[in-house]
């Protein structure tokens, strides 16, 4: 056997392009047999075993691929160390091949190390007090320190020269390169921060007013983030602003599968009144008032009992009022309403009175968070709303116009009282 191994050799060596190409060969084939037992066998080995454990059964140890990314080191330094010994092959095409692996190789471990550091984050964000004390800035520095001296690290290795070297005419480089790509470092310091906090999406859609954009984010580049507003305009927002700027992202709304509803009715405050028995009787044809006006009643009456001889008098009794029998209407029928998100927030409130009258919120959610559905519903609660005010005595604020003038019937001024002379 070792016979005919030397005479292949002693063959190969009169054809020396071939040996080198069948070495090479050789090479790059037992690197890729080792990254697939790595791989296949030994990691997923690791893993099975790893199963058995509560860690190993953890999703964000898979998610992370800190052991996957620290495999592509086999493969590495294999090609570093066999290239050495392939025949016909210059000093400067080695140098290259094993700068390159050495370059690959602290990559992989910097990526490895910033995975490990996500990972201990994630652990530690389910913690129920994660939230006071939250380390996701910290782990941010640190990987920015890992990434700058993996950096000077693959340089250095790339033109096989000492990191020293590098770090001697950092101070000097840098400042040049601040000052001419200065908006550049700053939309890549933005970019990452939009990235790694998850601040705006393709797709969601972002409020800026002062930038004049509202509507989809449809493209995010290094220094532009591109808004498609709902006139179909395009706005153009410098990716810095985005973190210097306060801006408002709606992605939540969409999200939660609803979207609030909040408008007030501006009711007369003159027409509202107590109710009389006729009026309350009226009321009772209600099918959403008929429980209401009933317990309120006996609970009204059952008060009232209880001041005896001053309940005689009717200022010192409670009666029922139109306005607080409409708020409950509101209300029923807003639980009953088919487009009414019912497990979020659902009140109907009376605000501070004003000059245009006593507002009447509504404060709800609809079950859609489609611009047209939305509208729809919202429009459809305060037609029926509206329509419905007189049924309780009720009034809808509203500054006179030249047509309620008219019908005041106000006396008719003569001319001399108005002041106007005629000329002859």
């Amino acid at each position: 056997m070792e016979s005919q191994y030397n005479d292949v050799i002693n063959w190969l060596e009169d054809y020396p392009q071939l040996y080198t190409l069948l070495a090479l060969t050789a090479l790059i084939l037992g690197a890729w047999i080792a990254n697939w037992i790595v791989k296949r066998i030994l990691i997923r080995g690791l893993m099975h075993l790893l199963r058995s454990t509560p860690v190993g059964n953890d999703r964000a140890l898979h998610d992370s691929h800190v052991i996957s990314r620290l495999a592509n080191i086999v493969p590495a330094l294999i090609l570093s160390i066999g290239i050495g010994v392939i025949p016909g092959l210059s000093e400067t095409l080695i140098t290259i091949v094993r700068n390159v692996c050495g370059a690959f190789i602290i990559l992989t471990i910097a990526l490895a190390i910033a995975s490990a550091l996500t990972l201990v984050n994630t652990i530690y964000e389910r913690r129920p007090k994660a939230r006071m004390k939250p380390i996701k800035g910290y782990i941010q520095v640190i990987n920015i320190v890992i990434y700058s001296i993996a950096t000077i690290l693959i340089i250095a290795t790339l033109i096989d020269r000492s990191p020293l070297i590098l770090l001697s005419g950092l101070g000097a480089m840098a400042a040049v390169l601040m000052l001419i790509f200065q908006d550049t470092l700053l939309s890549l310091v933005a970019s990452v921060q939009i990235s790694s906090n998850d601040i705006v999406r393709v797709g969601d859609w972002v409020e800026m007013p002062a930038l004049s954009a509202d509507g989809d984010v449809i493209d995010i580049s290094l220094h532009t983030v591109k808004v498609q507003n709902w006139d179909k305009t395009i706005t153009t927002i410098p990716t810095k602003r985005l973190i210097s700027d306060p801006f408002k992202n709606w992605r939540g709304m969409q999200e939660s599968g609803g979207r609030r509803i909040k408008r007030s009715l501006m009711l007369d405050q003159q027409s509202v009144h107590f109710l009389d028995d006729d009026e309350c009787q009226h009321l009772h044809r209600f099918r959403l008032l008929s429980d209401y006006l009933k317990d309120k009643q006996t609970d009204i009456d059952d008060w009232n009992r209880q001041l005896q001889e001053q309940g005689q008098e009717p200022v010192n009794t409670r009666r029922i009022t139109n306005i607080g029998t409409f708020r409950a209407y509101v209300d029923r029928y807003l639980r009953s309403h088919p487009g009414i998100h019912q497990e979020m927030t659902l009140m109907v409130r009376q605000l501070a009175p004003t000059p245009d009258g006593l507002p009447m919120e509504l404060y709800c959610f609809t079950n859609t968070v489609a611009w047209v559905a939305y509208e729809g519903i919202q429009s459809d609660i305060f037609d029926h709303l509206l329509a419905i005010l007189p049924e309780f005595g009720l009034r809808v604020f509203q500054h006179p116009s030249g047509d309620d003038l008219r019908h005041m019937n106000l006396p008719q001024r003569t001319s001399s009282e108005a002041g106007v002379t005629s000329l002859g």
